[in-house]
């Protein structure tokens, strides 16, 4: 039987950190479910790094289908979680369904994935993110920190069950080391 991974996620997911994620599962084998707040079609964002710019910037892109809605997520069916970046993860976490979903993984051990802003979903479990390390795009440090995480300023970063890593440059060795955990 297929393993099976989750991707929690929103409006406003960086378009690379979703499709990425969720094709490279598939291309693997496995189930891929992408859950939102609500089931329905995402727009996703393009976040770019340019020279005259002291941050990033955001562009409108893709859409893709969110498959269930948080409420409906059993997440004793699946069998690792990704929580991409973007703008989504500021307003998913705050949707009463989430937190439940995130205990699950981090209580049972099973691995988790974050990258980018995905880290200001970690603010819910506060209590399995304490004393771990981890690393997050660079603005996060401060909610990283805030957690009693130990931030670290590499780019790609494994701790126990979970992986971090900055932004969507880092998708490919995230995406490794994710699956890695995966098969063990």
């Amino acid at each position: 039987m297929a393993k099976k991974v989750l991707i929690v996620t929103g409006d406003a997911v960086e378009a690379l950190e979703i499709y990425y994620p969720y094709y490279r599962c598939l291309e693997e084998g496995y189930e891929a479910v992408i859950a939102s707040p609500t089931k329905k079609t995402l727009h996703t964002v393009c976040h770019d790094f340019e020279p005259h710019m002291e941050t990033f910037t955001e562009k409108p892109a893709y859409r893709i289908e969110s498959h269930l809605s948080f409420e409906e997520v059993k997440p004793e069916e699946y069998d690792g979680l990704i929580i991409p970046g973007g703008r989504a993860p500021e307003y998913i976490r705050m949707n009463e369904h989430l937190k439940p979903i995130l205990e699950h993984f981090f209580k049972a051990g099973k691995p988790v994935a974050s990258i980018c802003h995905g880290s200001q979903v970690l603010a819910l479990v506060k209590e399995h993110i304490k004393g771990k390390e981890m690393t997050a795009y660079q603005a996060c440090r401060p909610d990283v920190e805030a957690c009693g995480a130990i931030y670290q300023t590499n780019t790609l970063h494994v701790h126990d069950n979970l992986v971090s890593a900055h932004a969507w440059p880092d998708l490919p060795g995230f995406m490794r080391e994710f699956f890695k955990l995966l098969n063990r």
